[in-house]
């Protein structure tokens, strides 16, 4: 009876697995060489998919988890030193466990040097623990076994690397029905993603917003009459002006693109995509734009020496053609920089900080091309200049106003160095009682009751400031909530995470069962719906799905309503009260950890090894839904929606 029920499980699993998604995407392979008579190295090769990375050795404590060699045996060798990578593995910062990690992300080779204590009698062999993921999933921590006396790597006989094509005896601690493999539904395909960029044209509209914010400073404002008048009296055809006017506006686009690709070739594209997440970095960014904002609220201005501007006036003046007015464009970048230098010093920290190494010339780009656009545009309309805003004390207050954000965007940086750096001055709260406060008084200015030296006096709000005014006060209103742990998801790219904040009455959470046999019992008795999530520790991809997802309104509300959730972690090392042994190709495995025991579940049940997954079940066990994984596309509507069609299967089954 016993051999009948092993035949059909092996078949069930079998006909289950073309829903299965078994990953692998790290390979190991080993090779042992002698480099002497009594002295050798052990080769130990991980052969990476693309887009996936294999951790390194040494990691802080609640984070991923670290890649492993140990050795069971080693009878009749010496090892000598440590395991040394062939390479160094990628120094980056995790801004989900907020904490400093490396991993490598192409094949890597780890060599053991050793000494055979007695000529060829030697006996090696131990495991190697790892854990792989990219940008979409994570694969459960995982066992390979080494023997040298073979000389490759053996397939574990771990229960995180059981092949669902073998033999194995079910939990007979578990209610059989609960444990048995189910079909699930057709999943969508899951890709393989890798961290990416901001994309171009993001950083792009950066730009050119940066650049129409500049043309209405004091600085750049003024010169547009001045300029187009000066090609219109100079030429004696429209035509001629028209074209000395774009060879203008063209050269001030070369001019700031050259700047931003000069940017690129100092730092490089490894030291731009270090600038996201070192501490030392983002605190230059931080103190530049303090400095920044300070010089926008009136108290200096950044100038560049007088001498520089004196000679291209005079480069100006001793050349013609062409010369003449790229001349005249780099002596626009120079007088003006009082006011575009912050912007543009802004645009290049922030384009550079995303780690892609085109951003700074693509932000340029942008920033020149709305600069350049209306000097172009009223040299061929001239009459359009009698309708352009005089310049006033209003240049003045867009100064100021760029200065109060200019001090609200420098605390993004603060707080990435934070984070980074695990300082923990700068939690949610502090972070947030700093920008209500610099908002409400950017309101206030705007209203005229705070008034700095420069300003010109405010007779009455126009309506453009009544406006802009209203629109800062909104703001306040809206982060106010967030002092009390609301999640503010419009700015969450920019304040602290939630897990920092230390006072939270949206807090709480739906009920859930840690243990797959209680929950199941649970959701009979209650006659409910089953939602199985299988997530770890180390699992970065789980924190994400569960901050910009789980901990919304809309799919908690789902949840606690109609859902029994079963929450299984599959790197908990907690020791199992009763460990019990399965039994893979005849041989006998100790499960003797909670997170083995849920990860052999998720396998033997689901044909599954990734996480975050998670899957919709009746209460005898069965699978109502396709699963679900991490998709950076995903949101809590769809999330919800998947939810709710779960419940429908529910119904339709009952």
């Amino acid at each position: 009876m016993q051999r009948l029920y092993t035949i059909i499980l092996s078949l069930m699993v079998f006909a289950f697995g073309a829903n299965a998604q078994m990953l692998e995407p790290i390979v190991w392979s080993s090779t042992i060489k002698m480099t002497s008579n009594n002295e050798g190295v052990m080769t130990f090769k991980a052969s990476i998919d693309d887009g996936w990375h294999l951790y390194s050795f040494d990691l802080p404590e609640n984070g991923p988890n670290a890649t492993k060699i140990s050795f069971d045996k080693t009878s009749g060798i010496e090892l000598l030193g440590d395991i040394v990578p062939s390479r160094q593995p990628i120094d980056t910062v995790d801004l989900v466990f907020n904490i400093r990690v490396g991993w490598w992300d192409a094949d890597v080779e780890f060599s053991q040097k050793f000494k055979v204590l007695e000529e060829g009698k030697y006996d090696i062999a131990g495991e190697i623990y790892f854990q792989a993921c990219n940008g979409e999933t994570c694969i459960a921590p995982t066992t390979e076994t080494f023997d040298f006396k073979e000389g490759q790597i053996q397939a574990t006989q771990d229960v995180n690397n059981v092949p669902q094509s073998q033999n194995v005896v079910v939990n007979k601690s578990s209610d059989s029905s609960w444990w048995q493999p189910t079909n699930v539904p057709a999943a969508k395909a899951q890709t393989p993603q890798t961290t990416t960029n901001a994309p171009w044209w993001q950083i792009f509209l950066w730009g050119f917003l940066g650049g129409l914010a500049a043309l209405i400073t004091p600085c750049v404002w003024p010169l547009i009459p001045m300029t187009v008048s000066f090609f219109l009296k100079k030429n004696k055809t429209k035509a001629k002006s028209i074209k000395d006017a774009a060879i203008y506006g063209i050269s001030i686009i070369v001019i700031y693109l050259v700047l931003g690709l000069a940017i690129t070739l100092i730092f490089g594209a490894g030291k731009l995509n270090e600038l996201a997440t070192d501490p030392i970095f983002n605190m230059i960014f931080f103190a530049l734009l303090v400095v920044f904002g300070i010089s926008f609220l009136g108290a200096f201005d950044i100038k560049l020496p007088s001498k520089w501007s004196n000679s291209i006036d005079n480069k100006v003046e001793s050349t013609t053609g062409f010369i003449s007015i790229f001349f005249m464009a780099f002596t626009l970048a120079l007088v003006s920089f009082s006011c575009t230098g912050p912007l543009i010093g802004t645009l290049l920290v922030e384009a550079a900080s995303i780690g892609d190494i085109s951003g700074p010339a693509i932000g340029m780009t942008g920033f020149a091309i709305a600069l350049a656009i209306p000097f172009t545009l009223f040299a061929i309309f001239p009459s359009w200049l009698k309708e352009m805003p005089k310049s006033g004390g209003w240049l003045n207050s867009v100064k100021v106003v760029l200065g109060f954000l200019e001090l609200a965007l420098a605390l993004k940086f603060l707080s990435v160095a934070d984070l980074c750096a695990g300082w923990g001055i700068l939690d949610r709260e502090v972070f947030l009682v700093l920008w209500i406060v610099i908002f409400a008084m950017l309101g206030f200015y705007l209203l005229g009751k705070i008034k700095f030296s420069h300003d010109s006096d405010l007779p009455y709000v126009s309506v453009p400031r009544l406006f802009m005014a209203i629109v800062s006060f909104a703001f306040v209103v809206y982060l106010i909530p967030g002092l009390w742990g609301a999640p503010l998801k419009s700015v969450s790219a920019f304040v602290p995470p939630l897990k920092t904040q230390d006072f939270n009455l949206y807090g709480g959470g739906f009920k859930e069962f840690d243990d797959f046999d209680e929950g199941m019992r649970y959701a009979q008795e209650q006659g409910m719906p089953v939602l199985v999530d299988f997530t770890g520790y180390g699992c970065v991809n789980c924190r994400k799905m569960e901050s910009a997802v789980f901990d919304t309104d809309k799919v908690r509300s789902v949840l606690e309503d109609n859902y029994v959730l079963i929450k299984l972690v599959v790197d908990d090392k907690t020791q199992l009260s009763d460990p019990y042994a399965i039994n893979v190709e005849g041989k006998e495995k100790l499960i003797d950890q909670v997170g083995k025991k849920w990860s052999y579940l998720q396998q033997h049940k689901f044909g599954a090894n990734s996480q975050p997954y998670y899957i919709v079940l009746d209460n005898s066990g069965n699978a109502l839904t396709p699963y679900q994984a991490y998709d950076p596309e995903e949101d809590a509507d769809a999330f919800a929606n998947w939810l709710k069609d779960g419940i429908k299967k529910y119904k339709e089954v009952k």
